[in-house]
């Protein structure tokens, strides 16, 4: 099954193009994103450091894109996989993860985004058929991860990686945790302000277990997704 996930993949689903009628205003830009899912809310902030992903997000988000799509990939201790619309009315046991909008978006990695728990980042096509690792344009994932140690993070600098991950960074892999050994391969967007133990209860259900699925036994939905005002209890 060739599939937009988060490892490396064998070539492009060609999927009929999406239209984004949904205009952005400016203050649209200033407001955090609201996931109403079956397990519980999640709050997210969108980075303006990645304007092509965030405008993005935001005008699926205005158009009701997400609305009533399933996590239909979910790994605990890894990640937790949503944005397929072919999801929304799909039978149970159905492989999913092909279906979008038809466009990839290029690629903004930015240093001071990395996969630390809580990150939101956007799935892609790897390497071999897409090496300017544009993303998807709607597949997105919310790390979960795991704690590092040292030892771990320096394996991962060594046989992922290939560079040194900076010192803060290792810090924040060795307290908070994340999935470091997809830092600038991926492009991170935004991240979860409230609700990682809604993620956690997502990563943690019955899966069909394998990489060619993972899908949830019972089905995780994203019951509604829109624009919610910044509270200032949130930097």
């Amino acid at each position: 099954m060739k599939k937009w996930i988060v490892i490396l993949l064998h070539c492009l689903i060609v999927v009929p193009a999406f239209s984004q009628d949904a205009t952005l205003r400016k203050k649209d830009r200033k407001r955090d994103v609201l996931l109403q899912t079956n397990y519980g809310d999640i709050i997210i902030r969108l980075s303006d450091s990645t304007p092509l992903h965030r405008d993005n997000f935001l005008k699926l988000v205005k158009s009701h894109y997400y609305d009533s799509v399933l996590f239909h990939r979910v790994i605990k201790n890894f990640m937790i996989q949503a944005g397929d619309p072919e999801s929304k009315h799909a039978n149970p046991g159905v492989p999913l993860g092909n279906g979008g909008p038809g466009y990839t978006i290029p690629a903004e990695f930015r240093q001071s985004l990395f996969h630390k728990r809580g990150a939101i980042a956007a799935a892609r096509m790897g390497d071999a058929v897409n090496p300017k690792k544009e993303s998807h344009g709607s597949q997105f994932y919310i790390v979960q991860g795991r704690i590092f140690t040292d030892a771990g993070l320096d394996s991962v600098e060594t046989y992922r990686l290939k560079r040194k991950i900076p010192e803060a960074e290792r810090e924040v892999y060795k307290t908070i945790g994340g999935a470091p050994h997809l830092d600038q391969n991926y492009t991170v967007f935004g991240e979860v302000l409230k609700g990682f133990d809604v993620v956690d209860s997502i990563a943690s259900v019955s899966t069909s277990m394998g990489r060619d699925s993972d899908r949830p036994l019972q089905d995780v939905r994203i019951i509604k997704v829109k624009l919610i005002k910044r509270h200032k209890y949130f930097k």
